[in-house]
């Protein structure tokens, strides 16, 4: 099932190397195409001339050798890989690449790909534990980077504990799974035809020309929902508070607003052409009633500023709402359930998803969420913790079977 796939598997260097040999032989069998690159360190447990063996193609293993072609090495692997595996990757190469050191072929090539690149470290359990270390793994992750998570046990050096590589046959079976979903993205347009309005980030009300009101959203949701309606085939219109992530490709339009004000105007402007509206930006309910057109001085005294309401933006568009779907969003800290369902009926929304920020994994600046969706009747569906592009899909799914009642 892997025909005419190539992949390029790095190998660092950590005792794990070894079993890199069995991943490569096992992609191969399967009609991969692979190229190695191993690290300097890496060589030191494995002959590069076993890789070379089993993947039937030239290793590489130094920047500065001649080279087997005339064309630049690591900038043409980049380019050709349709995955970029790293097993094993050690606790160095994961804060190299984490912090753009780019100075082996490896990690030359590793920055270079436009490609998945999907690391599956193993290391000691209290260098993966090292806080560093985690601050570095949780660093790529927000790039994109995909992890295949070490497994527990009896480590080489002794210790028992999580650090140790994960099985080659469900490493195998992850590149397997993989390249099934891109194939299932493909052919899954389910949503071809459809206008979608994706809003996602924070809003800001500014005080003065140098203060503000904002909250924490990172925009993550929302941004993943409109990359996988895209992908899904969606003509996908992304209204945007100030964010970190950059904007997904597959977009029908990008607008960046920064205001309360400026979204209400802008998804007014859209909001006839669009047959869904998911409405995940978190959304300043007050602002300061006078801004200051001058920075406000520091005085001996307490400052007072007064807000005034921002307009509820989702209940506005409910009263218009016609045959559209429209979804929302409730992030709350108590009386989760509660306090989502009374905005169902209130905003005239088709379902909400709602989150409880105090559990860990659910919320803001995380890749991940823990939500419940509230339907229009009052049934109530529990997802246990899930990466927020699959937290999109649930959401997604249900808009298409809304949409399919309709017809």
């Amino acid at each position: 099932m892997l025909n005419d796939k190539t992949i390029v598997v790095g190998v660092t260097g950590g005792i794990a190397a070894y079993k890199a040999c069995d991943v490569v032989s096992k992609l191969k069998k399967l009609g991969a195409n692979i190229h190695v690159i191993m690290t300097k360190s890496a060589k030191e447990f494995v002959c590069p001339m076993t890789f070379q063996t089993l993947s039937n193609n030239f290793v590489i293993d130094d920047m500065f050798e001649d080279p087997k072609t005339w064309e630049v090495e690591h900038i043409e692997l980049a380019k050709a890989a349709d995955l970029f595996l790293i097993v094993p990757a050690t606790a160095n190469f994961i804060g190299k690449l984490a912090n753009g050191i780019a100075d082996d072929m490896l990690t030359t090539t590793a920055m270079a790909t436009t490609s998945q690149l999907v690391i599956a470290p193993a290391m000691n359990s209290n260098m993966y534990n090292n806080p560093i270390v985690k601050e570095n793994i949780s660093r790529l992750k927000s790039y994109g980077y995909k992890f295949i998570n070490p497994a527990s046990g009896l480590l080489a050096c002794g210790d028992v504990g999580a650090g140790k590589l994960e099985e080659t046959s469900k490493i195998v079976e992850y590149v397997e799974n993989y390249f099934e979903s891109i194939k299932l993205d493909e052919d899954k347009k389910d949503l071809k035809g459809l206008k979608v309005l994706v809003t996602a980030g924070p809003t800001v009300e500014s005080i003065d020309p140098v203060r503000y009101i904002t909250n924490r959203s990172s925009g993550k949701m929302g941004y993943s929902i409109a990359q996988r309606a895209a992908k899904r085939g969606a003509d996908v219109i992304l209204l945007s508070g100030k964010t970190n992530i950059e904007k997904p490709k597959e977009l029908y339009k990008y607008i960046e607003i920064e205001s309360a004000d400026d979204l209400y105007r802008e998804i007014l402007a859209e909001f006839s052409e669009c047959d869904v509206v998911i409405q995940s930006a978190a959304v300043a309910d007050y602002k300061p009633k006078n801004y200051s057109d001058r920075k406000i001085k520091k005085s001996d005294g307490d400052l007072v500023i007064e807000l005034s309401r921002n307009k509820d933006i989702a209940q506005e568009l409910g009263k218009i709402k016609g045959e559209k779907v429209l979804v929302g969003f409730a992030a709350e800290t108590n009386d989760v359930l509660e306090n989502a369902s009374r905005k169902i009926k209130k905003k005239n929304l088709d379902f909400i998803v709602a989150n409880d920020l105090t559990k860990t994994g659910a919320g803001f600046n995380s890749d991940t969420n823990i939500v419940r969706i509230i339907g229009a009747n009052g049934d109530v569906c529990e997802y246990p913790k899930l990466l927020k592009t699959e937290v999109a899909d649930v959401i997604l799914d249900r808009v298409e079977n809304i949409l399919s009642q309709k017809k």
